[in-house]
């Protein structure tokens, strides 16, 4: 009873979860051009999953599969996968896991199959990142078992709980599900006490699940962002990759049921009130004021549809640098984020780019 009355009261005065208010970029987050700046990129449709192997980095575009030189020299396909690759992995002897469609694929370094491995007989449809933990087994996150990957905007905008966490033994193909009702898992890292790190994107945060998948905590929240996949960093701390940005008109538009439904009944999904990994292609698009470009300039702090991010946390999930595309930049929608050969890559699904930076640069 006391909770629906401070909900009621919260709604009425606009405080707590029913506030429209979005954390400030400051501090670590503070706006740069690093993302944008950078010198090298490979143009490359829709770049999303990104890993690392003893051969090089290995990354996704659509349905095929490229092995890129860490030293920057030009890549080359490695694999065509029946179905769009929707998440990567891959162990320290190279072995890849490689979900598309509704199934999950072992490679090697040379695309081949690798024999001795299952994902056994399960539909693996949703999945939107995978990770091998220390016993040789794969955590799986699906993303929403009601809505299909490409509808991912319809599953914020329906406040889903769908997304869940397996475990897989990839030899007996034997799957256990660890943990259900996430709001979207879109990355998974394995912390330095073997606990399962998970980004849950609507949720706007990281939490922490014991290798059974018992919820231990909240490692970050109230992200200024939709988060995407997480990987290591050389100085054991993490990359956090985040693949589009919050706003006061979309969290606005998550409070109000009636106008959502007859949003996505009436408009064009490209036109709805909701995260993008691009904008600025259409005069359709929804925006607010200050995004308007006024004599011919589009002002860096102007609300923005997309948004380009990467973040670099310490092993206590404390943010100490980031890398950007602002307002009016082309290199947005960042899914991924890898350190290797002592440069930041980063995949631009928004801006179809993949992107490397030196990391002497400082990002703050």
């Amino acid at each position: 009873m006391a909770n629906a009355l401070r909900m009621f009261v919260d709604r009425f005065l606009g405080r707590g979860e029913a506030a429209v208010t979005v954390p400030p970029l400051d501090g670590a987050l503070k706006p740069n051009n690093l993302l944008e700046e950078a010198s090298f990129s490979i143009a490359m449709p829709a770049p999303d999953n990104l890993v690392v192997t003893q051969a090089g980095l290995v990354y996704s575009s659509g349905r095929t599969l490229h092995k890129q030189p860490p030293c920057g020299s030009a890549g080359m396909p490695l694999r065509e996968e029946d179905g769009l690759i929707s998440a990567l992995a891959a162990t320290a002897s190279g072995i890849i896991a490689v979900a598309s469609g509704q199934s999950i694929r072992f490679v090697d370094a040379s695309g081949c199959e690798a024999e001795g491995r299952s994902a056994g007989k399960q539909n693996w449809s949703g999945v939107t990142a995978m990770e091998f933990a220390a016993d040789g087994s794969l955590l799986i996150a699906i993303g929403s078992s009601k809505n299909a990957l490409e509808d991912w905007q319809r599953d914020l905008l329906d406040n889903e709980h769908a997304g869940s966490l397996w475990r897989l033994d990839t030899g007996s193909g034997r799957a256990t599900q660890l943990a259900e009702r996430l709001c979207y898992p879109n990355g998974i890292a394995i912390d330095r006490d073997g606990n399962i790190v998970v980004s849950e994107a609507w949720q706007k945060r990281l939490i922490r699940l014991s290798p059974a998948g018992k919820l231990l905590g909240q490692l970050i929240e109230d992200l200024p962002g939709y988060p995407a996949r997480v990987s290591h960093s050389e100085r054991g701390g993490y990359w956090l990759s985040i693949f589009a940005p919050r706003s006061q008109l979309i969290e606005f538009v998550l409070r109000e049921p009636a106008y959502r439904r007859a949003m996505m009944a009436e408009i064009d999904k490209e036109f709805w009130i909701a995260p993008a990994l691009r904008s600025g292609y259409s005069f359709q698009e929804p925006m607010q004021g200050g995004a308007l470009k006024q004599m011919g300039i589009l002002k860096p702090w102007a609300p923005t549809r997309s948004y380009g991010l990467a973040i670099e946390l310490t092993s206590d999930f404390v943010p100490i640098r980031s890398f950007h595309s602002r307002a009016g930049g082309r290199r947005h929608g960042i899914t991924s984020a890898v350190e290797a050969g002592g440069k930041l890559w980063a995949t631009s699904k928004g801006g179809s780019e993949l992107i490397a930076i030196p990391l002497d640069r400082q990002g703050n």
